[in-house]
């Protein structure tokens, strides 16, 4: 049996990850699963092409810096090992004390990644797909502004490190938990 928690530079296989996260355990009647990626913000999510308007000269984008849209060309991220592992460990511990699950497994890269990479991996067991779809859901909002990450992109303006969205600081807000980021 594999740990619940992998910090990593290399990529990992989903279906695989949700096999021996599901395997022996017949009472498993739905899994559910995210897999994040690194995305390039000058495509356009729909159509797939170069945005070509950037915001007004000075205009603050979503991640608090200038030009939200300017492309990723690689996108780092560092942790402290040790650590890292110990606050996703509490994580899911929280989810299983939460939600009627199983199992949950997450896997995390760090490194240089490049855009369409494979970030992270929450894949959660369970019943029914319900309870599922909730703590994986949860699990995802508290790895996003609590577990201690840093990323840095890189772009053509050059290399920043990015800070916590308010949006997914409000994520926390519906399962009552306050963000340490504010």
């Amino acid at each position: 049996m594999q740990g619940r928690v992998s910090i990593q530079t290399e990529d990992f296989d989903l279906t695989r990850e949700v096999q021996a996260l599901r395997d022996g355990d017949p009472r498993v009647g739905a899994v559910c699963s995210f897999v994040g990626t690194v995305r390039d913000r000058g495509i356009a999510p729909t159509l797939g092409t170069a945005v070509s308007a950037l915001p007004p000269e000075g205009a603050l984008s979503p991640r608090g810096g200038p030009s939200a849209t300017a492309p990723v060309l690689s996108l780092e991220l560092e942790h402290y090992p040790g650590m890292t592992e110990k606050a996703i460990e509490a994580m899911i511990d929280q989810a299983l004390q939460r939600f009627d699950i199983f199992a949950a497994r997450v896997v995390h890269r760090v490194g240089l990644l490049q855009p369409l990479d494979q970030i992270v991996l929450v894949a959660v067991t369970s019943a029914h797909r319900g309870e599922s779809f909730q703590a994986c859901e949860f699990l995802m909002d508290y790895l996003k502004t609590q577990a201690p990450f840093w990323k840095k992109e890189q772009t053509p303006e050059g290399s920043r490190w990015v800070d916590a969205r308010v949006s997914d600081d409000r994520a926390l807000v519906r399962w009552g938990i306050a963000s340490v980021n504010s």
